[in-house]
């Protein structure tokens, strides 16, 4: 029996453990910090994923075959780098690699050098410069900030006040930490998540899939880690994925090859289909979230066999097998997310739910499940056709009831509207 750990606490976690436990191998799971939903099929270990020394020992410990690392967090905070170095088998990138999505900066470059489409941009440190910039251009504009903020780095600004109000926290109040701003043409065209796993100058494409960033039905209010996602969308086509497979996804993992630093785990593109083709609007070092829930639970291969030969600097010889069917999942949030809200409140009937639950912010308190997080739980579908999903997927939330959790009542909203 092979030993797995998983690094990481969210859906994205949940999925990528849910599926390894569907793995045809005998594997004994391991969590790391872990969440309540997966203590059903894995040891929850509570060490945080930026926790590298104490994840170290505990791999070496308990002898573990196959670490999977979840979090760009605990990429960024070097985890491969160590474990490598001590001759774990690991899966995910260097720190060096890392950087495709921790400096926008460096991918803006790298783009730029290798001519893989995407944004005008201009980086800036310095405030009164930044707004020199931004004030002498047409608005909408995008602002970006350099480093990792958990999916919610990024506003388009509408006015100037706006753009005012976002470089002073980005520059001056460092909300995310001191650093830079990317300061960006605005694009306009369908969005959609296209995640490949990467080993070197191998790429390995997964199903698209779209994402809702926005908290409220219609697309209307703050950014957040994402409410929703789906599978299948019709206004992309199958020559619109080979033509980012093959001017943006392979160009960018061998320019990776070319700067010593070769991706070694999945690149996440997200992109956006404009007037004038395909680009990119940004790139993840690891699986997204919540497209992963949505995109893994389609996979027909033996996860944890992709994982081991990516790992192991080995070819996938046979092609990854995915299933036809169409996913769709919605995210129930904590009210007030993505800013202030509470936790600690009691979510019943998840017991009734048939099809897929992801957990994203759970705990157990006196055996009774809670809410522990911003985005507190995804229910996922599946089935032959997007309205089936979609229809499936909402009549299984009104069996959860918890009066502090909101969701979105339009999820996939764009493709069905296009059907």
């Amino acid at each position: 029996m092979k030993k797995i750990l998983v690094i990481g606490s969210g859906g994205r976690e949940h999925a990528i453990a849910d599926t390894l436990h569907r793995s045809n191998q005998e594997l004994e799971l391991y969590c790391a910090p872990g969440n309540a939903g997966m203590e059903a099929f894995a040891h929850i270990i509570p060490i945080q994923d930026t926790d590298v020394n104490n994840l170290l020992q505990f791999a070496k410990n308990e002898k573990i075959d196959l670490t999977v690392v979840g979090t760009e967090a605990a990429l960024q905070a070097g985890i491969v780098d160590r474990f490598r170095a001590e001759n774990l088998t690991i899966f995910g990138h260097t720190t060096a690699a890392t950087r495709i999505e921790s400096s926008k900066e460096f991918a803006k470059q790298l783009m730029r050098e290798y001519h893989i489409p995407s944004a005008e941009y201009r980086s800036f440190s310095d405030f009164d410069e930044a707004w020199d910039h931004v004030s002498a251009r047409p608005f909408p504009t995008v602002i970006k900030y350099d480093g990792l903020a958990a999916g919610k780095g990024v506003v388009i600004a509408e006015t100037p006040a706006q753009a005012e109000e976002t470089l002073q926290k980005m520059l001056i109040d460092h909300i995310f930490g001191k650093g830079k701003v990317i300061i960006e043409e605005f694009l306009t065209g369908p969005e959609f998540s296209l995640m490949c796993f990467v080993n070197g100058h191998h790429v390995y494409s997964m199903p698209v899939a779209q994402d809702h960033k926005r908290a409220f039905d219609g697309d209307q209010g703050p950014n957040t880690g994402g409410m929703g996602a789906y599978t299948a969308l019709p206004f992309i086509t199958d020559e619109d994925v080979q033509y980012a497979i093959d001017h943006i996804l392979q160009p960018t993992a061998d320019a990776m090859c070319q700067k010593n630093c070769p991706l070694t785990g999945v690149l996440y593109a997200g992109l956006m289909k404009t007037p004038d083709g395909i680009k990119v609007i940004e790139f993840n070092a690891r699986f997204g979230d919540p497209e992963t829930e949505v995109v893994l639970p389609l996979l027909e291969s033996d996860c944890y066999d992709i994982f081991e030969k990516i790992a192991t600097g080995q070819e996938i010889e046979n092609s990854i097998k995915w299933s036809k069917n169409v996913t769709l999942g919605v995210v129930l949030a904590s009210k007030g997310y993505p800013e202030k809200y509470d936790k600690g409140f009691e979510i019943e009937g998840i017991g009734n739910i048939t099809t897929t639950v992801y957990h994203m912010g759970t705990a157990y308190k006196n055996e009774k499940l809670i809410t522990n997080g911003g985005r507190v739980l995804m229910i996922v579908a599946q089935s032959k056709t997007l309205q089936s999903a979609h229809q499936i997927a909402y009549s299984e939330i009104d069996k959860i009831k918890c009066d502090h959790l909101f969701y979105r009542h339009d999820i996939a909203h764009i493709a069905l509207d296009h059907e």
